[in-house]
């Protein structure tokens, strides 16, 4: 492979496919390597060109962003026996606070709830607390059918792994009111006008436009943000990261962790309440 060219970023998806890649994973690692192909140019394609697209990368992007590229062009690279044009990481400092900027509190939630409520929103009203209750990855939402209102739990099949999620019988309960009024007999509850199951940019867009009556940052408002408070909540109760870790659907604690991490200011309360300063 002297130069890439579209012909093999096609073989790179079929690839991609054939490893069972989620369509979102799919999409970014080819979005990825057409952007580097695009930087490239008419340039030569030699180690020396991946480290200067890596410095541009580190110039413009997030470090955890960085990786990611990184990520998906070392497995382009791969996939054609190009291991010699593999790069490396950055190392990345563990975060062990998150910011208060990103951070959506329970106070803020209730708002953009009562900011859907007042514009008769009652999809995004109710889509928004099934996300938020049981913790659920956007892409999982369509799993959240007919029949797991009935049932009272829904088998979630993401990423080539299969979980079961219990949904609160309070939620089952308006739902199921939901379900009768837009009379969805069968299949996804949360659907699009066509019937199909609503995908994340119907979802972030429709959340991005309850900001300002509710007075929150868009920073903060996205479907997944709304994972991360179900989490940082059920942890505040329980303390326990690996029953939460089966919940969340992780592989690793490790990836649970971040889900958990508070805010400095939550932590500087913390420790100045070990009384080991004598002012």
């Amino acid at each position: 492979m002297k130069k890439i060219t579209k012909q093999l970023i096609g073989k790179f998806k079929v690839y991609l496919i054939n490893e069972e890649k989620s369509s979102a994973t799919l999409e970014k690692y080819l979005r990825d390597v057409s952007a580097f192909m695009e930087w490239l140019a008419d340039s030569i394609l030699d180690k020396s060109a991946v480290l200067q697209y890596k410095e541009y990368l580190i110039e413009n992007y997030a470090p955890a962003s960085v990786n990611s590229i990184i990520s998906s062009l070392n497995s382009f690279f791969a996939q054609n026996d190009r291991y010699d044009l593999r790069v490396k990481f950055i190392k990345i400092q563990k975060q062990i606070f998150t910011s208060k900027d990103k951070e959506l509190t329970k106070t803020e939630y209730e708002r953009l709830l009562n900011a859907a409520k007042s514009k008769n929103n009652r999809r995004l009203y109710y889509l928004m607390q099934t996300i938020c209750s049981c913790g659920l990855r956007v892409s999982e939402l369509k799993f959240i059918t007919t029949d797991a209102i009935r049932c009272g739990q829904a088998t979630i099949n993401c990423k080539g792994k299969m979980r079961v999620v219990i949904l609160p019988k309070q939620l089952c309960k308006i739902l199921t009111d939901y379900i009768k009024e837009n009379n969805i007999k069968s299949g996804s509850v949360f659907v699009s006008k066509n019937g199909r199951p609503l995908d994340r940019s119907n979802i972030w867009s429709d959340m991005k436009k309850l900001c300002e009556s509710a007075g929150v940052s868009k920073d903060k408002v996205f479907p997944h943000n709304l994972r991360h408070l179900f989490a940082r909540t059920y942890y505040s109760l329980q303390k326990d990261v690996v029953r939460l870790a089966d919940i969340l659907g992780h592989s690793s604690v490790n990836t649970t962790r971040i889900y958990t991490m508070e805010s400095g200011d939550v932590h500087r309360r913390q420790i100045q309440k070990l009384g080991l300063l004598l002012c």
